[in-house]
């Protein structure tokens, strides 16, 4: 089972949604205090779909989530690269205050992935756009595909 780690005492308001964790040793690899949070354990899938950008979580009613279908679409190669830069700049602020947490090669590892990645080569921009998330793009290449909401 995943986890989805929302602001607690606010059923049925946008937004709230704070972090998100694939499995029980990266949900305590948050160091989150736990009175602080509404967790809630929810299928692989649906953990999946949000981490690749193919569902957005809307809010939590109770102990349940509300998903919508999202689509990503990055129209130029300007919009890519400004989002690689601010997931990166997310991931160097947890490794310079985390050098020694369980988690900071796997976070290492991606921000060089993302340090790596060529964007003109992605699509043809004068003719096309990316018309899916980052992290899906990543997955379909078979490449390691991880979302901002899991940096602990």
């Amino acid at each position: 089972m995943a986890y989805f780690i929302f602001t607690k005492n606010l059923d049925d308001q946008l937004g709230t949604l704070y972090r998100i964790a694939e499995n029980e040793s990266d949900f305590n690899n948050l160091n989150l205090p736990q009175s602080t949070y509404e967790i809630i354990q929810d299928s692989n899938d649906n953990f999946l779909s949000v981490k690749l950008g193919t569902k957005n979580v809307v809010k939590y009613h109770s102990d349940s989530i509300v998903y919508e279908t999202y689509s990503y679409v990055f129209s130029t190669e300007k919009q890519l690269k400004d989002y690689i830069n601010s997931f990166k700049d997310q991931i160097s602020l947890f490794l310079n205050a985390n050098p020694n947490h369980p988690l900071f090669s796997r976070w290492n590892n991606y921000k060089n992935q993302l340090s790596n990645v060529n964007t003109s080569t992605i699509v043809d921009w004068k003719t096309s756009q990316l018309d899916k998330s980052l992290e899906k793009y990543f997955n379909d290449l078979g490449q390691t595909s991880l979302n901002i909401l899991q940096i602990p």
